[in-house]
């Protein structure tokens, strides 16, 4: 009897066994490691979904998204889809349900009250680290030249030497993409100076008129912005416009004042921040200087690595700022 009751015993414990053996598998394959970021919920990288970040046409915003993406893919496991948007258009996604992240937001207070006050469909996820500046640039031989240059009250002085064939018998103000954060027609307008906006098209065409003015020393007055690489490389001097002030710029249409210092944040989906989990997590925890985020940009521009390779470097070079942005 004893000796019976041992095999079925025995007989028993190695069925469990075999049970455990089929069972342990299944639930590894299920997603639902949290060391993958993995998880049968409803989140942003459930069902085989990636995380899907805007991508801003500028090279600074390409720098953070490529960091943030090669974290998410190597350190947490989720697959990571880019979004080639314009700012307006990065913001329509949240609401048309195809984009869950935006890294790098320049204010836009219109899209914050539309978006996360009225329709809820996006929620801050904080700052993340960059200081943003906007402004009028000139040349450093242009400063050197004409010392009183950068106050505005003296461009029209000067408006002749930036006349081109696209601003007529006006100065030219150059700018870039239309659809970056920008006031100059108003502020033109406003402040009563003889020149016309004529729009680069890009961040591209704005830095190759920097780089020509410098080289051929031929006059420019630039719309530009930091963080930015190619103030490692040459010298750009900003304009000192009317100071800013809180609610100077309120109405666009009547602004005439300097562009306000931008603490740059991250804005993600409501869905996102409610479902992302630790994809989530990382994002929101994410913050850098723009001495990093110049050093990665400049990779990509420069030493012609994709931004892959880029924020790869960067990353193995700098484990100790980014690992407090892992979630534990």
């Amino acid at each position: 009897m004893i000796i019976g009751a041992g095999r079925r015993t025995g007989r028993r414990l190695l069925s469990m066994i075999a049970a455990i053996a089929v069972i342990l598998p299944l639930a590894a394959c299920s997603g639902d490691d949290a060391e993958t970021g993995s998880t049968t919920s409803a989140s942003a990288a459930s069902a085989n979904r990636p995380v899907r970040i805007a991508l801003n046409p500028w090279v600074g915003y390409e720098a953070s998204a490529a960091v943030v993406a090669y974290l998410l893919k190597h350190e947490l496991g989720y697959q990571v889809e880019y979004k080639k948007l314009s700012e307006p258009d990065s913001w329509k996604g949240f609401e048309e349900g195809t984009v869950d992240v935006i890294i790098e937001n320049w204010g836009h207070e219109a899209e914050k009250k539309t978006y996360i006050e009225q329709k809820k469909v996006a929620v801050s996820a904080g700052t993340n680290g960059n200081i943003g500046v906007i402004g009028w640039y000139v040349p450093q031989w242009m400063v050197e030249e004409y010392p009183d240059i950068t106050d505005w009250r003296n461009l029209n002085k000067y408006a002749d030497l930036f006349r081109t064939a696209k601003s007529g018998d006006k100065g030219q103000l150059l700018d870039g993409d239309p659809t970056y954060v920008t006031n100059d027609e108003a502020l033109v307008k406003n402040l009563k100076l003889d020149y016309k906006v004529v729009y680069s098209g890009s961040e591209n065409a704005l830095i190759a008129a920097a780089k020509r003015a410098t080289r051929n020393k031929t006059p420019l007055l630039m719309y530009f912005y930091e963080p930015q690489w190619l103030f490692t490389q040459l010298k750009l001097v900003k304009i000192n416009l009317p100071p800013f002030a809180i609610g100077c710029d309120a109405d666009t249409k009547k602004v005439a004042c300097d562009y306000p210092p931008y603490l740059l944040d991250k804005i993600v989906s409501a869905d996102f921040a409610k479902n992302g989990g630790r994809a989530y997590e990382l994002v929101r925890n994410f913050k850098w200087t723009n001495d990093d985020q110049n050093a990665v940009a400049n990779d990509i521009v420069n030493n012609r690595l994709t931004p892959e390779q880029a924020a790869k470097k960067w990353v193995e070079a700098n484990k100790i700022v980014w690992q407090d942005w892992i979630p534990r």
